[in-house]
Protein backbone atom coordinates (compact mmCIF):
# COMPACT_ATOMS: atom_id res chain seq x y z
CA UNK A 1 0.00 0.00 0.00
CA UNK A 2 1.92 3.31 -1.09
CA UNK A 3 1.73 5.22 2.28
CA UNK A 4 0.10 9.25 2.26
CA UNK A 5 1.29 10.41 5.62
CA UNK A 6 2.18 13.75 6.42
CA UNK A 7 1.33 14.97 2.96
CA UNK A 8 -1.10 18.34 3.14
CA UNK A 9 -3.59 17.23 0.17
CA UNK A 10 -5.82 14.43 0.39
CA UNK A 11 -4.93 10.89 -1.46
CA UNK A 12 -7.37 11.14 -4.34
CA UNK A 13 -5.54 14.61 -5.48
CA UNK A 14 -2.42 13.29 -5.28
CA UNK A 15 -3.14 10.11 -7.39
CA UNK A 16 -5.29 11.89 -9.89
CA UNK A 17 -2.10 14.55 -10.73
CA UNK A 18 0.18 11.55 -10.80
CA UNK A 19 -1.98 9.29 -13.35
CA UNK A 20 -2.68 12.68 -14.91
CA UNK A 21 0.89 13.19 -15.31
CA UNK A 22 1.91 9.44 -16.28
CA UNK A 23 -0.90 8.86 -18.51
CA UNK A 24 -1.22 11.90 -20.67
CA UNK A 25 1.95 14.26 -22.33
CA UNK A 26 1.46 17.53 -20.24
CA UNK A 27 3.97 20.08 -18.71
CA UNK A 28 4.10 20.02 -14.77
CA UNK A 29 2.81 24.11 -15.33
CA UNK A 30 -0.12 22.53 -17.85
CA UNK A 31 -1.13 19.97 -14.90
CA UNK A 32 -1.42 22.84 -12.60
CA UNK A 33 -4.02 24.60 -14.36
CA UNK A 34 -5.69 21.65 -14.95
CA UNK A 35 -5.65 20.96 -11.40
CA UNK A 36 -6.47 24.98 -10.33
CA UNK A 37 -9.47 24.38 -12.94
CA UNK A 38 -10.61 21.12 -10.55
CA UNK A 39 -10.24 23.95 -7.58
CA UNK A 40 -6.89 22.36 -6.70
CA UNK A 41 -4.30 24.81 -5.73
CA UNK A 42 -0.76 23.10 -6.34
CA UNK A 43 2.40 24.19 -7.58
CA UNK A 44 4.19 22.32 -10.46
CA UNK A 45 7.13 22.10 -8.20
CA UNK A 46 5.07 20.08 -5.55
CA UNK A 47 3.65 18.17 -8.58
CA UNK A 48 7.06 17.43 -9.60
CA UNK A 49 7.81 16.07 -5.78
CA UNK A 50 4.49 13.72 -6.37
CA UNK A 51 5.27 12.20 -9.25
CA UNK A 52 9.12 11.22 -8.52
CA UNK A 53 7.91 10.31 -5.16
CA UNK A 54 4.51 8.30 -5.82
CA UNK A 55 5.33 7.14 -9.71
CA UNK A 56 7.54 4.22 -8.46
CA UNK A 57 5.75 2.73 -5.92
CA UNK A 58 2.74 2.69 -7.54
CA UNK A 59 4.17 0.99 -10.57
CA UNK A 60 5.81 -0.94 -8.07
CA UNK A 61 2.66 -2.27 -6.37
CA UNK A 62 0.58 -2.46 -9.89
CA UNK A 63 3.55 -4.97 -11.04
CA UNK A 64 3.05 -7.10 -7.41
CA UNK A 65 -0.53 -7.14 -7.97
CA UNK A 66 0.06 -8.31 -11.81
CA UNK A 67 -1.09 -11.79 -12.56
CA UNK A 68 1.51 -14.14 -14.75
CA UNK A 69 0.98 -14.47 -18.13
CA UNK A 70 0.29 -17.56 -20.15
CA UNK A 71 3.43 -20.18 -20.41
CA UNK A 72 2.77 -20.43 -24.49
CA UNK A 73 2.73 -17.37 -26.96
CA UNK A 74 2.46 -19.05 -29.86
CA UNK A 75 -0.03 -17.72 -32.58
CA UNK A 76 -2.03 -19.01 -35.18
CA UNK A 77 -1.18 -16.85 -38.34
CA UNK A 78 -2.34 -19.02 -41.28
CA UNK A 79 -0.55 -18.42 -44.49
CA UNK A 80 -1.83 -18.68 -48.06
CA UNK A 81 -0.02 -19.28 -50.65
CA UNK A 82 -0.28 -19.08 -54.33
CA UNK A 83 1.64 -21.08 -56.57
CA UNK A 84 3.03 -18.16 -58.44
CA UNK A 85 4.02 -15.76 -56.25
CA UNK A 86 4.57 -17.21 -52.80
CA UNK A 87 2.91 -16.01 -49.36
CA UNK A 88 -0.25 -13.61 -50.14
CA UNK A 89 -1.78 -12.76 -47.10
CA UNK A 90 -0.91 -13.42 -43.31
CA UNK A 91 -4.65 -13.43 -41.15
CA UNK A 92 -5.19 -13.60 -37.59
CA UNK A 93 -7.30 -16.19 -35.84
CA UNK A 94 -10.03 -15.39 -33.43
CA UNK A 95 -8.20 -17.56 -30.81
CA UNK A 96 -4.85 -15.64 -31.12
CA UNK A 97 -6.15 -12.07 -30.21
CA UNK A 98 -8.99 -13.31 -27.57
CA UNK A 99 -5.91 -13.32 -24.99
CA UNK A 100 -4.58 -10.02 -25.74
CA UNK A 101 -7.28 -8.77 -25.93
CA UNK A 102 -8.34 -9.99 -22.25
CA UNK A 103 -5.19 -8.94 -20.96
CA UNK A 104 -5.69 -5.26 -21.89
CA UNK A 105 -9.13 -5.67 -20.12
CA UNK A 106 -7.86 -7.23 -17.03
CA UNK A 107 -5.11 -4.71 -16.79
CA UNK A 108 -7.07 -1.67 -17.31
CA UNK A 109 -9.40 -3.08 -14.55
CA UNK A 110 -6.37 -3.61 -12.47
CA UNK A 111 -4.61 -0.39 -12.54
CA UNK A 112 -8.48 1.14 -11.62
CA UNK A 113 -8.16 -0.77 -8.75
CA UNK A 114 -4.92 0.48 -7.57
CA UNK A 115 -5.85 3.92 -8.04
CA UNK A 116 -8.78 3.43 -6.10
CA UNK A 117 -7.31 1.99 -3.08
Amino acid sequence: MVNFKGSHYPKDVILYAVFFYVRYAVSYRDLEEIMAERGVAVDHATLNRWVVKYSPLIACQAQRRKSATSSSWRMDEPISRSKASGPISIGLSINSVKPLISCCLNTAMRLRRVLSS
